[in-house]
């Protein structure tokens, strides 16, 4: 049986043998087909890893509580040669806008590439304890837009020896995150790291540099003093408060100077990081390709700043440099913050998604924006609601709340120093004729038209002067139109509204602070019952 099977075997293989002779040609096509097929997918593969290596870092640089007070904007007090590197290397806009003049809502902005009075995160620290906010369907951070697409995802301060504070680490601050302030639910995991130095090898990254801004100089006596200390070490001696030039309605007073003279020094602090920034993005040799978005979260923190429309809150820098940005430009059409989120997708070759109000101001065939929008709504207990529109040669602002004063009461605000100062002198009747008005009238104007460029500071409104009827129902017809077709959100419920405000409540804990809130609340409840 052996020598049969032996025979069978031997049989077997020269028949083998002689078909693999016939099929030899077909099998060396096969072959060569397979080895064709697998050098494209590694060609492929190749490209893509090329494609992937190339594709920007892209870090945006957001400073709270900051007006455009560099010297590539016009400010001759101080020196800023970091940020006006960027502007010389890349493109400065002239008249961009926050939709918004306070941090949360800003930022709830900034994050989503849509106005906060859509998504509903318009109100100040809203939707963080028993009143929550969540995203329309569909819309998603920018961040996690980035992580999808590979990119690795950070928030801190951009360095590895200094915080957001221009101040070094600590063990408890190494680790932190940067700030997010988030009126909405959102995961922490769309973030990676606060820094981008343990990403992978060749991994583009997100960075968002967050950087304590205006915000530095504080709003004490005690806390200038401290300021000034950190000012001294990191870049010396500064602004002088004489060379200091006050918007025309605030009074020259030696207060109110020296705290715009420690503001600009915080502006040189700021600087000095963005310098320190650049220059380890040189070291590591990331510099050439990163694009570099530089913008501050609204103006200076101020009576007539932070939190309202008129240019002295919502007029901000904004600096782009890096990849295929044309160094040296000025550009002088309107933009809006939000546009930021959709040019850095752009810039990394994501898709800008069709839900996204914030335009690629970048692309080659952007088309200027006939109009701007912002809003304010409440901050903290201060219920508000004010809406404006911006176009080349006009400011139009809507307050919904006209029999409320401007400087309604505030626990925030009125904890300020240079707010104190300005009640006193109010009181002494040392403010002036000009502060008096905008400042301190019990009522305000239903609407206000400002012509943009003969008047600075918007001090002369326009609205009741019919040389100007014309565009006042323009503007007037343009908001109208925008709040309907961004579904804007509008005021809060009284219930909400309560829910917010005792939420907050918990956050502060000075007792006199405490007490302050909870008679400010029941004022503006007791408003709202009368109908101012």
């Amino acid at each position: 049986m052996w020598i049969e099977c032996n025979r069978g075997s031997s049989e077997f293989v020269r028949m083998q043998q002689a078909r693999a002779e016939k099929s030899l040609p077909k099998m060396r096509q096969f072959i060569r087909i397979q080895l064709s097929l697998l050098a494209f997918c590694f060609s492929l593969f190749s490209l893509l890893q090329a494609e992937a290596a190339e594709r920007p870092n892209v870090i945006w640089i957001v400073v709270d509580d900051m007006s455009p007070n560099f010297s590539c904007y016009g400010e001759t007090a101080i020196q800023t040669p970091h940020v006006d590197r960027l502007a010389a290397e890349g493109v400065r806009f002239t008249r961009a806008y926050a939709t918004s003049p306070v941090c949360s809502t800003f930022r709830s902005a900034l994050i989503t590439g849509m106005y906060q009075t859509t998504t509903g995160t318009h109100h100040h620290r809203s939707g963080r304890g028993a009143h929550r906010i969540t995203l329309p369907a569909g819309v998603k951070p920018v961040p996690q837009l980035f992580q999808e697409a590979g990119y690795y995802t950070c928030i801190g301060s951009g360095l590895l020896d200094l915080d957001y504070r221009s101040q070094p680490f600590t063990d408890r601050s190494r680790g932190r995150m940067g700030k997010t302030d988030y009126n909405f639910d959102w995961k922490r995991s769309i973030y990676d790291d606060n820094d981008w130095s343990r990403r992978r090898s060749g991994q583009p990254f997100f960075m968002q540099v967050q950087l304590h801004g205006g915000k530095l100089r504080g709003a004490s006596a005690e806390a200038y003093a401290a300021f000034e200390q950190q000012v001294a070490e990191l870049v010396g001696e500064g602004a002088d408060a004489g060379e200091v030039l006050l918007p025309p309605y605030y009074p020259a007073d030696r207060i109110l100077l020296e705290d715009w003279a420690l503001y600009l020094e915080s502006v040189r602090v700021t600087d000095y990081h963005v310098g320190r920034v650049l220059q380890r993005l040189e070291t590591e040799g990331l510099l050439e390709n990163t694009l570099i978005v530089f913008f501050t979260d609204h103006g200076i923190s101020h009576a007539r700043g932070k939190q309202f429309l008129y240019d002295e809150g919502t007029h901000i820098p904004l600096v782009i440099c890096g990849p295929h940005v044309q160094a040296g430009c000025v550009r002088t059409d309107l933009v809006e913050h939000i546009d930021v989120a959709a040019l850095s997708l752009a810039a990394a070759g994501i898709s800008v998604p069709d839900w996204m109000q914030g335009q690629n101001i970048l692309a080659q065939d952007f088309q200027p924006k006939h109009a701007v929008f912002a809003a304010r709504d409440r901050c903290g207990e201060a219920v508000d609601r004010i809406r404006s529109v911006r176009r080349e040669d006009f400011l139009y602002i809507r307050n919904f709340f006209p029999n409320r004063p401007h400087l309604m009461p505030s626990n925030y605000k009125d904890s300020k120093l240079i707010i104190q100062r300005l009640r006193e002198l109010h009181a002494t009747q040392g403010i002036g004729a000009v502060g008096e008005e905008l400042l301190f009238s019990q009522v305000r104007s239903a609407e206000e038209l400002y012509l943009y460029r003969q008047d600075r500071w918007q001090i002369h409104n326009v609205a009741g002067n019919k040389k100007y009827t014309d565009e006042l129902v323009r503007h007037r017809e343009l908001l109208d139109k925008w709040i309907r077709q961004t579904n804007d959100h509008g005021t809060e419920s009284d219930d909400v509204y309560v829910l917010e405000v005792e939420d907050q409540l918990k956050g502060i804990k000075s007792e006199a602070s405490r007490k302050t809130y909870r008679a400010n609340i029941e004022t503006y409840r007791r408003w709202a019952r009368e109908g101012m």
